[in-house]
Order: C-alpha cells, then sequence, then structure tokens
C-alpha cells in the first residue's frame, strides 16, 4: 500500500502539461487488436493499466516498443496469437473486457475471469456488455473461475439501445460492429470526449463511424484496417484536477488544454465556487480574486447543486474534486451522483480534518464548507479521484497530513507527484506492507 504525505498550506504556481486520459488510451490499445498494421500512438501515459495491457500484448506475441521517456508506443501484431486454453485477461483491470471483441474478431474466443473490476465505485455489472456480444453473435458461457466468450465465423451486425449511456459498454458496441460485415446502430451511446477520442482513432484505421459525439452512433463495419500515427489529447480529468488544486490552495496554476471546447459546463461549475476559469492560446488556468464562496442561486431557498450524470452532464468521475472546493468554501452546496450507489461513502474521512458534510442519501451529500480545517490521517478507498479530493483538501491545510491507500491514483496520472513538486507542494510518497 502506498500513501502520500503532504505539508499543506503553500499555494501551487506554475505550468502544467497534463498526460492523456487512460479512458481514451485504455481502449484505443484494445482496438489496436483489430488490425494487422503497425501502429504508433503518441502521449501514452506511463500507468499501471497501461503497462498491463502492453504486458498481455507481448505475452500474446506481439511487438511491442514502448517509449515511457516520450510517451511513443510502437505495436504491431502481425505475429500475435490467442490460446484460450493457455490465456486469461486480468481481473484487476476492467478495461480487459474491451479485448474480448478483437480477440473474438481474430481467433473466434476469448477468456476472461469471472469478476472484472476497476474502482470501487458500486456495482459494475457486466450484464450490458454480455448483451452486446450476443447480439454480434457471440456466445458467452461460465466455466469456473472465468467466462468464455466464442463465436462460429464472423460476427454478425446489428441494432442495439442500450439500458442506459454507458461508456464501455458503447466501446465495445463499437469494437463488435467494426469487425461485423455491415452496418450496426446503437442507441443511447455514451458520448464522453475519451469516447469521441476512442472513435477518432478507430475512423484513423478505416471504421466508418457516424453520430460521433452523439447518443446514437452508426458503424460501417467489415473493411479492411490500416495501421498509422495518433496523438492522444491531454485527459480533461487531470486538466480540471490541477485547476481545482490552483483554485483550493489561492495558487495560480496554467494547465494545457487543448481542447477548451469540452469545458464550457466546468468552468460554469467552477464558477459556482468563485473560480473564474480562462482559457487562451491552448493553456486554461483557475482565476480566484477572493475566498471560495458557494454563489448563492437566484432561486430562493434552495442550494446551490453539482449534479453529475453521463455527459453532456458533469462529470461524474470529477465530483469528489468539487466536494473537495465545497468544504473549504464559504456557504453551503448539494452534490448529486446520479450514477454509482455508494460512491459518496468516503465522505466520511473529510470529517477528520473537521469538515462538516451531511450524506442526505445514497446518492447526496451536503458540504457545509468555509469552517477551520487541520491536518489529518485519512484513508481512500480505491477510487482515483477520491485519493485526489483528500489530498486537495490536506494541501490546502497547513500542516502535515498524510492520505492512505493513495495507489489508485497511479492508476491514471503518471508523474502526479513529481507535477506537484514542480509546483510548490512539499509531498511525498511513503509505502507499507
Amino acid at each position: 500500500m502506498s500513501n502520500l504525505i503532504v505539508h499543506g498550506g503553500t499555494p501551487l504556481r506554475g505550468r502544467i502539461t497534463p498526460s492523456a486520459n487512460k479512458n481514451a488510451v485504455l481502449p484505443v490499445l484494445c482496438a489496436t487488436l483489430l488490425t494487422y498494421e503497425p501502429l504508433r500512438l503518441h502521449g501514452v501515459p506511463d500507468i499501471t493499466d497501461v503497462r498491463k495491457i502492453l504486458d498481455i500484448f507481448r505475452t500474446l506475441g506481439s511487438d511491442v516498443h514502448m517509449d515511457h521517456e516520450t510517451g511513443t508506443l510502437e505495436l504491431h501484431h502481425r505475429e500475435t496469437v490467442f490460446d484460450a486454453s493457455l490465456h486469461r485477461l486480468p481481473e484487476e483491470m476492467r478495461s480487459s473486457i474491451m479485448l474480448v471483441p478483437p480477440l473474438l474478431a481474430r481467433f473466434g474466443v476469448a477468456r476472461l475471469e469471472d469478476n472484472v473490476k476497476g474502482c470501487t465505485l458500486g456495482v459494475r455489472e457486466i450484464d450490458p456488455h454480455v448483451e452486446v456480444f450476443q447480439r454480434f453473435g457471440g456466445k458467452v458461457e461460465r466455466t469456473e473461475g472465468s467466462l468464455l466468450v466464442h463465436s462460429d465465423g464472423r460476427l454478425t451486425p446489428t441494432d442495439h439501445w442500450l439500458d442506459y449511456a454507458s461508456v464501455t459498454t458503447t466501446e465495445n458496441f463499437v469494437l463488435c460492429a467494426a469487425a461485423a460485415d455491415g452496418t450496426s446502430t446503437l442507441t443511447n451511446a455514451a458520448s464522453e470526449p475519451h469516447v469521441q477520442e476512442f472513435c477518432r482513432f478507430m475512423s484513423m484505421i478505416g471504421v466508418r463511424i457516424e453520430g460521433m459525439g452523439t447518443s446514437r452512433v452508426t458503424v460501417h463495419g467489415g473493411g479492411a484496417l490500416k495501421g498509422g500515427e495518433f496523438r492522444f489529447d491531454e485527459d480533461f480529468h487531470e486538466i480540471t484536477t490541477f485547476l481545482a488544486l490552483g483554485a483550493i490552495t489561492g495558487g495560480d496554476v496554467v494547465v494545457r488544454n487543448s481542447a477548451p471546447d469540452n469545458f464550457p459546463l466546468l468552468d460554469r461549475t467552477f464558477a459556482k465556487f468563485g473560480v473564474q476559469i480562462t482559457h487562451e492560446d491552448g493553456w486554461s488556468r483557475a482565476i480566484r480574486t477572493g475566498p471560495l464562496k458557494v454563489q448563492t442561486p437566484f432561486t430562493s431557498n434552495v442550494l446551490t447543486k453539482v449534479e453529475a450524470a453521463p455527459w453532456p452532464y458533469f462529470p461524474v468521475d470529477l465530483l469528489p474534486i468539487f466536494i473537495a472546493l465545497g468544504v473549504r468554501a464559504q456557504g453551503n452546496a448539494m452534490f448529486w451522483n446520479k450514477v454509482y450507489d455508494g460512491a459518496l461513502g468516503w465522505t466520511g474521512e473529510l470529517s477528520k480534518f473537521g469538515a462538516h458534510v451531511f450524506s442526505s442519501d445514497p446518492h447526496r451529500l451536503i458540504t457545509f464548507g468555509g469552517n477551520p480545517l487541520t491536518p489529518a490521517v485519512v484513508e481512500s478507498p480505491y477510487i482515483i479521484r477520491v485519493a485526489i479530493a483528500l489530498f486537495m483538501v490536506a494541501a490546502s491545510i497547513e500542516g502535515r497530513s498524510e492520505i492512505r491507500n493513495a495507489t489508485p491514483i497511479r492508476r491514471a496520472h503518471p508523474r502526479f507527484v513529481e507535477n506537484l513538486r514542480s509546483l510548490g507542494v512539499q509531498v511525498e510518497w511513503t509505502s507499507e506492507e
């Protein structure tokens, strides 16, 4: 287990170039198995899940050349083999399930562990994925300790309507549709920026996709796929994280951002806590002219709200970051997680700093902000941006705090501590057995 030690109270100042979004990188890596042609990917982050997928590729016989210093990855899957009796996909990485469609397309079979998982964000069912595989003609059976998915020949095109706009299920549909002979359409598709980025990669290798960024996506599959070069955008989650770190510490952090079109709602959400975001010449900045303060709604007798749901709502993954701002801001605010059950259970740790929060129900939380806080030792669940939110609060308080079990940060943010040090924070990793 790895913990973060932070000596807080220092305003963060400086410039940051964020890494790519792991939620774009991981499905793109899975999609590379669809083509026999060489690929070069730029901006690939050095994070644990990327290393795990690359290890899988090496085990299967693919040519893998990763330069972690430059973030350049060269892949060639011409000699790749898969044996369902020998090879399994690791359960500790939820993105393993996106390797199923390309393995089906190439080898007619895939085997993965029975309980694929990622962060501890409530129940993460795989039924929607199983249904997608079956719609394309895949057969799914449960064996001892694993799921076996196989197909008799080529996948067949289909039209499908999701129960809810799931990111990973949408990507699995596109992967299957690319390998199917004909046209497939998905309704209630997820449209997050990382889904759009994944679809741009699919287009680059030769898949014709209509409706990118909308809730209805049409994929024309079955054609020969090519290789090429692709460069990842900066992760809007990491951009937001460093802007929020600058704001909560009263500093001045400027963050590289080549896609400010993703930010209007995020900008307005920052404004609810007295923070102005500017975008100029490919860089974004958080400006705070006074103390953090919850803005009073025009409608009387209601709380300022941050409602998180699938895009184009406010992104649910960023809710903890703004809960941290709410704890420090003068005034009261409600935070509403409309996606995951129990994802707000960690907020009891905020009371160790002296924060006042109230859980209305498993989906809603109220912060009563502006109270004096003191350093603390807190425990993070296995949720990436919860660990970061606890760190944010600690960084804003003068004195030594410890975020225990902060390991999940490494799943999404390479060089997180190095970036923080460049901004003036005294922070370090410690490990314990």
